[in-house]
């Protein structure tokens, strides 16, 4: 079956093998004109036969109703009228059909074989019937008329109708190419907006998890300190002011850094968003991908704690009534500021552990300056008989969150229980 007519590229609902009911009705309608050409035709055919005028009709109107199937079978239409063309009846059968197998997707060499076939057979048609005429003194002219009009009717009835149905085939295949390409566009469009939407939920929960754990790091921390602090200011009160003077001083100090760093988080994520006072808000997808961007170059320019305030950190640590020791070595250099970032964390949620889980602790904090990566250890001995009066919840995200800071950079991170009854907590970062 070769669809071809108007009705192959559109939605199936006609019956049998048509697209459309309007594409059966006008081949209904193209048959009936054609019967009655070929019936009308077939009388003089049965006349110059010398067979009954009655067997001309039906002759010509079961030939003309051919064109029925020209959508189905275009071949047999074409054939059936150059069978007729003899008969010299079938000319609207022939323009239809080539036009309807020049528009189908037959291949072009047998489209151009039935071509030929109907030129060679018009041409030869129309040459006998002219000579006829002629010679009947129908037609006063010279015998160059005779291929003058045989070759220009064959032309005329031909040519015209192939054409057409070429361009239509073409503009038609176009059109279904164009289609398809368009869908496929529209295809693509959809994968692209839905893998942008999971780019924008996986940049939501990598900025919910870096925020998480930049509010841990800080609160955790400092709270921690500050609350020690408090711990032994409630202890020394009253059996020693200067003391209790001192801690509430650092418990102030504290408090301020705490804000601090909480006031660099929070103009961040404000400088993250781009959105003025007054402004329309943006989704929640841009904001988080802006915010997340905002971070980076934050960490990118140099903003946030570094190793040149880890002796700092250590010695809050032992003012808050830890006995913590640092040792580096080698020498240091510039590293990116997001590796200084990271050791400093990482140090800095070690000994917050410690304050939390066993205080009194000695510890003791390593750093070392190795040619291509960076090495932090805190070690903890086992908590005396002692404990301090402050206590100190835990959510159990301070490892996790150092872990999730050391692999994003590529590093490795080992903690857990040493030998002794303390904890280790270790750490080695790329120097790039």
């Amino acid at each position: 079956m070769t669809v071809s007519g108007e009705g192959g590229a559109g939605a199936r609902g006609g019956p049998w093998w048509w697209g459309r009911w309007r594409g059966a009705l006008l081949d209904v309608v193209l048959a009936w004109v054609s019967a009655v050409e070929c019936a009308f035709e077939g009388i003089r055919f049965a006349t110059d036969a010398g067979v009954p005028a009655s067997a001309g009709v039906v002759f010509g109107a079961l030939a003309g109703s051919v064109l029925l199937v020209r959508r189905k079978w275009p071949i047999a239409v074409v054939l059936v009228s150059i069978a007729v063309t003899p008969a010299q009846m079938g000319y609207l059968m022939g323009v239809v059909g080539l036009y309807t197998l020049a528009a189908s997707e037959l291949p072009r060499r047998i489209i151009g074989a039935l071509a030929g076939m109907s030129l060679v057979g018009m041409v030869i048609v129309m040459a006998v019937r002219v000579r006829q005429d002629i010679t009947r003194g129908t037609l006063d002219l010279g015998d160059w008329f005779v291929p003058f009009a045989a070759i220009t009717t064959a032309v005329g009835l031909t040519a015209p109708p192939l054409l057409l149905g070429l361009y239509v085939g073409a503009r038609r295949r176009l059109m279904e190419s164009l289609r398809e390409r368009a869908d496929s566009l529209e295809r693509e469009l959809q994968l692209l907006a839905e893998r942008a939407e999971e780019r924008a939920e996986w940049a939501r929960n990598e900025e919910r998890t870096r925020i998480a754990r930049e509010m841990h790091d800080v609160v955790a921390h400092r709270v921690s300190l500050m609350v020690v602090h408090a711990a032994a200011l409630q202890a020394v009160a009253r059996k020693d002011p200067e003391k209790a003077v001192r801690n509430a001083a650092l418990v102030g100090d504290m408090g301020r850094q705490a804000l601090t760093e909480l006031r660099e988080m929070l103009g961040v994520l404000r400088r993250g968003d781009g959105a003025e006072p007054g402004e329309r808000s943006v989704p929640l997808a841009a904001v988080g991908v802006a915010a997340a961007a905002a971070a980076s170059r934050a960490v990118a320019e140099g903003e946030g704690p570094g190793l040149a305030e880890l002796a700092e950190l250590v010695g809050q640590s032992a003012a808050a009534g830890m006995v913590v020791e640092l040792s580096v070595e080698g020498e240091g250099r510039g590293y990116a500021a997001a590796v200084e970032q990271t050791a400093y964390r990482v140090v800095q949620e070690a000994l917050t552990n410690v304050h939390k889980h066993a205080a009194g602790a000695k510890t003791r904090v390593r750093l070392a300056h190795r040619g291509a990566e960076i090495a932090m250890q805190v070690e903890n001995e086992p908590p005396g008989e002692v404990a301090s009066s402050a206590r100190l919840p835990s959510g159990g995200n301070g490892l996790l969150g150092m872990r999730e800071r050391v692999v994003a950079l590529g590093g490795v991170f080992v903690s857990g229980p040493t030998d002794a009854g303390g904890f280790r907590v270790s750490a080695v970062l790329p120097a790039g």
